[in-house]
């Protein structure tokens, strides 16, 4: 013959329905009841951080300073296109394949694009690590680097929040060198596209 043990002594979900949770004394349910906890917790709130300490790392500021080097590098693509006239017509076609993106240096500026990429997402864990050591409960974390500029805004916006109003100035600074990125690339691609035009028309033969 098998018994069935009873539960310990303890709050249990009211066997007779009410939602509540009903004492069990170990023998019998009592009249006490209480409120069954909710399924729904607020969050956690980060604690505050000491006036005193420094929100900003040099980490943070290569992080949002980055986008703006890789741009540059579009500079170290000097163009140098090359036409072939065709005999007897005012068609022109490009003699070099590699002509149009500066040949082996286009590989150089790919290569230090990874490059910066990776120092990126370093850069970001960095300070990830450093602001966990000043105390910042739950940093953004610096996974988000991989998607470039939400981890600068990401962590502006919980350093803000324990910081007493602080700490959004990466936010403007990154929004101002995605800006700059914007107008050098744009800058470099009117400036390639007017080089071809010009190379073409001087390799149109003369009277086509």
């Amino acid at each position: 013959m098998t018994y069935e043990a009873t539960p310990a002594p303890g709050w249990y979900p009211d066997p007779h329905g009410s939602g509540a949770l009903r004492w069990w004394d170990g023998t019998r349910w009592s009249d006490q009841l209480a409120a069954a906890p909710s399924p729904y917790t607020a969050p956690q709130r980060r604690r505050p951080l000491d006036p005193a300490t420094p929100i900003f790392t040099v980490w943070i500021w290569l992080v949002v300073a980055i986008p703006g080097l890789s741009a540059c590098l579009l500079f170290l693509l000097q163009p140098q296109v090359l036409f072939r006239e065709i005999p007897g017509t005012s068609r022109v076609t490009i003699s070099d394949p590699f002509a149009l993106i500066g040949g082996p240096m286009y590989f150089v500026v790919i290569g230090l694009n990874w490059l910066l990429t990776a120092a990126f997402v370093v850069f970001s864990w960095l300070d990830y690590r450093e602001l966990l050591r000043r105390g910042v409960e739950r940093p953004f974390h610096w996974a988000w680097s991989f998607l470039g500029i939400v981890y600068p805004i990401g962590r502006s916006v919980v350093v803000r929040g324990v910081a007493a109003g602080r700490g959004l100035a990466p936010i403007w600074v990154a929004i101002g060198v995605y800006a700059l990125t914007l107008i050098v690339s744009m800058i470099w691609v009117i400036r390639l596209a007017a080089e071809i035009i010009g190379t073409a028309t001087m390799n149109i033969p003369a009277g086509a």
